[in-house]
């Protein structure tokens, strides 16, 4: 699907927020594979460095103001 991701770090934690754009009835399966991804803890950036962590939690909120034309781009 696609997406844009940003993070924002607070002392050592850091928040991952993903926007995609799905199909409704794709959403919870878009959802599961984020969920799956970052629940394995660990990734390898484009230069082939892993990098682990813990995910805490997750969970949806709605688009916010300052991202709905991101959003609205992404959907077409």
């Amino acid at each position: 699907a696609p997406h844009h991701t940003r993070t924002e770090r607070a002392g050592t934690e850091l928040t991952l927020r993903v926007l995609f754009a799905a199909a409704p009835a794709d959403e919870l399966s878009v959802r599961r594979l984020i969920d799956w991804a970052l629940g394995n803890g660990w990734g390898d950036d484009p230069g082939g460095v892993r990098t682990t962590w813990r995910l805490v939690r997750s969970g949806r909120s709605a688009v916010r103001d300052d991202e709905l034309a991101h959003a609205q781009r992404l959907a077409r």
